[in-house]
């Protein structure tokens, strides 16, 4: 048996998706999270007498007649696969609304269960449903239910009505179906009607003792969080006490107990080798496997203590708001404001908010988001805003803070540089977004949602990166001719050869040394590897412990780790943010940009802003606290003028060819 759940968006789909099946997929409660199709078998505790049952989640719509991709996907799903039942997930603080997708889902011919969903919100807002009445006059079961909670009766209930029904037929409320229509003329007419017998079914079923026009508390809450005007600076407020708790105060407790761990660990199996071993062996083994994975492993608890402080924020309904701050910036350089939602999904992971830039109707719109959503810090990049701040910035929580929104500042700048250079006008585009209401958010899925990305990172940094380590440390063991790299003599080795002709073109940078040359280049495959090969390459297993680091430093002053003052290692914090993603990350740009030239542009806008970025950063920097420019400033000037050139040339071309195929002139 196969059953689908359809409904609005922000009706609680997904929630009740994970409730059915065991399932963690990401909830959000704004429309674009859910972009394809989901489907697994219902959990073993619900299946009963059901026999195998699978759950199919699709995407949010409001009308059979598809205007956005998610609406396609969904309208294709029930038209053509089949499915032996559609659950309709209903708000049930919204009926008006949601209804009037209900009718034409009863149309299709195939068995309807209404599942009355959020229904525990009602008393609260003075709202009584009737619900066999409503089902009544809708000819198909209702069930009143709280997807939020997983142990609730109401799921039971529910699979139970939609085993009774599967098979039968149910009376549609209109005797002429949609799909019979062809003209827009009678289309829009049949949608009035449609509203108006929706409107008088919920006011025979539903008794509300406020109106639905009065001001409430969240109205006036939004006045001022989703301000044009003080909204920006609030986000940014609240940013900075995200990136404070986690990264300052309540992370670093958990990180130096993990870390004690990893230390006792490094030191039992040093023991346990004991002196006879081989230093090739010992040397992999220590300091390249336990030693770099166990460097990036030592951020885990502050990463996942921000990830459950983001988690709480959306389940609250606040990152809906965030959309719309950022609504009338994004519109005003080219973008669409779907491309709010990609950039927030790729917070926790960029590649899917690049996927999700494929519900963006506009074509050069789609491929622009999808190119600037990595700049947006994702958690492989969090290792390294964690080990930079707590190094050479003292745990500051506005480094986190400015990187988050260096990251949207460079989305604009990047929007209005493809904007200019493919001479595309900007078009007038429609954001709909349904703002759900404040609430408490749920611990227990702010907790699942923590440690599922947790569980991934971990399980990332037992594979890629312990890979990639054990690689970096045997290329730093030998040379060229296969010996063994004699202490002190480092740079004879395989890996300073092959990074010292990139380490050259970053002097201009302020970190033209092989070693940080290395890092940033096995940081496009995955970006904690930066963390990895810097333990790797300085031979240091603790960056959590800056005493540890002064130690091996040879210095008081932690600053001088690596060989970087603060103002170079900041350009070295934006160089290996900002730069091209992983390669699973460059992967899905290239499925969603489908043309290899605006994938080769938008690995060329990367790496050139980030280029570009940390030369100004460094040479500026180095100017305003010195009253002189940095090593390489000619030269660097020269290569920023050399990448910027190339894009335009490379972007330009594209769009020339693009707009030739479509027969229309570039303006």
């Amino acid at each position: 048996m196969k059953i689908s759940l359809a409904g609005n968006p922000n009706s609680g789909k997904t929630t009740l998706f994970n409730a059915l099946t065991g399932k963690l997929e990401r909830v959000g409660n704004w429309a674009g999270v859910t972009i394809s199709k989901k489907e697994a078998p219902l959990k073993k505790e619900l299946s009963g007498s059901y026999g195998e049952m699978t759950v199919v989640d699709l995407p949010g719509a409001y009308s059979m007649s598809p205007f956005t991709l998610e609406e396609t996907i969904t309208r294709d799903y029930v038209k053509s696969e089949n499915p032996d039942v559609i659950l309709n997930v209903v708000d049930a603080t919204n009926l008006n609304r949601s209804l009037f997708f209900t009718t034409q889902l009863l149309e299709l011919g195939i068995p309807v269960v209404v599942a009355l969903n959020k229904s525990d919100l009602n008393n609260s807002k003075k709202l009584t449903i009737d619900a066999p009445q409503l089902s009544q006059l809708l000819g198909c079961p209702v069930v009143e239910t709280t997807a939020s909670d997983a142990r609730s009766e109401s799921l039971s209930a529910l699979l139970a009505k939609a085993a009774e029904v599967k098979g039968q037929s149910q009376n549609a409320p209109f005797t002429q179906k949609y799909t019979e229509i062809t003209d827009a003329e009678s289309v829009q007419a049949f949608d009035a009607e449609r509203f108006a017998f929706v409107k008088q079914l919920v006011a025979k079923i539903e008794t509300r003792q406020v109106s639905s026009a009065e001001q409430t508390i969240h109205d006036k809450v939004d006045t001022v969080l989703a301000h044009k005007w003080f909204g920006l600076p609030i986000f940014a407020v609240i940013m900075w006490a995200v990136f404070s708790i986690s990264q300052t105060h309540v992370g670093p407790l958990f990180a130096d107990t993990l870390v004690g761990w990893i230390d006792s660990f490094y030191a039992m199996v040093q023991g346990a080798m004991g002196e006879d071993v081989s230093p090739l062996l010992s040397a992999l083994l220590l300091d390249g496997i336990i030693g770099g994975v166990g460097a990036v492993v030592g951020f885990l608890p502050l990463i996942m203590v921000l990830f459950f402080l983001l988690a709480l924020l959306e389940d609250s309904g606040y990152m809906a708001r965030v959309a719309v701050i950022m609504d009338r910036f994004f519109k005003k350089v080219g973008l669409s404001g779907k491309s709010i939602i990609p950039m927030i999904i790729g917070t926790g992971c960029a590649i899917p908010g690049i996927m999700a830039t494929r519900t963006i109707q506009n074509e050069r719109q789609r491929r622009t988001t999808a190119m600037l959503t990595p700049f947006m810090p994702c958690g492989a990049k969090l290792p390294v805003i964690a080990l930079f701040a707590g190094v050479f910035f003292q745990d500051a929580a506005w480094v986190g803070t400015s990187m988050y929104f260096a990251g949207i500042g460079l989305i604009i700048l990047g929007a209005l540089l493809i904007v200019r250079i493919t001479g595309e006008k900007s078009t007038r585009s429609f954001f709909i977004l349904e703002l759900p209401e404040y609430r408490v958010p749920s611990l227990k899925l702010a907790l699942n949602s923590t440690f599922s990305r947790g569980k991934a990172f971990v399980i990332k940094a037992g594979t890629i990166i312990l890979l990639c380590n054990a690689a970096v440390q045997i290329m730093q063991t030998f040379t060229w001719q296969f010996d063994i790299v004699a202490e002190g003599a480092e740079s004879t080795s395989i890996l300073a050869g092959l990074a010292s002709p990139f380490a050259f073109v970053l002097i201009p940078l302020g970190f033209g040394v092989w070693q940080l040359a290395a890092a940033a280049i096995t940081g496009f495959i995955a970006k904690e590897n930066v963390v990895g090969t810097l333990a790797v390459v300085y031979g240091i297993t603790n960056f959590i412990d800056t005493e540890e680091l002064a130690l091996v430093s040879g210095s008081a002053d932690v600053a001088t780790v690596m060989g970087l003052s603060s103002v170079a290692a900041l350009a070295y914090l934006v160089f290996n943010l900002f730069t091209p993603p992983c390669f699973a990350a460059i992967g899905a740009m290239n499925a969603e940009l489908e043309n290899k030239k605006w994938l080769l542009g938008g690995i060329s806008l990367q790496l050139g802003i980030a280029y570009v970025a940390a030369f100004a950063i460094y040479q500026g920097g180095t100017l305003a606290t010195t009253g002189a420019l940095g090593d390489g400033f000619v030269y660097g000037l020269v290569v920023c003028v050399a990448l910027i050139g190339f894009l335009f040339s490379l972007l330009r071309k594209g769009a020339v060819k693009e707009q030739q195929k479509l027969g229309l002139s570039l303006q």
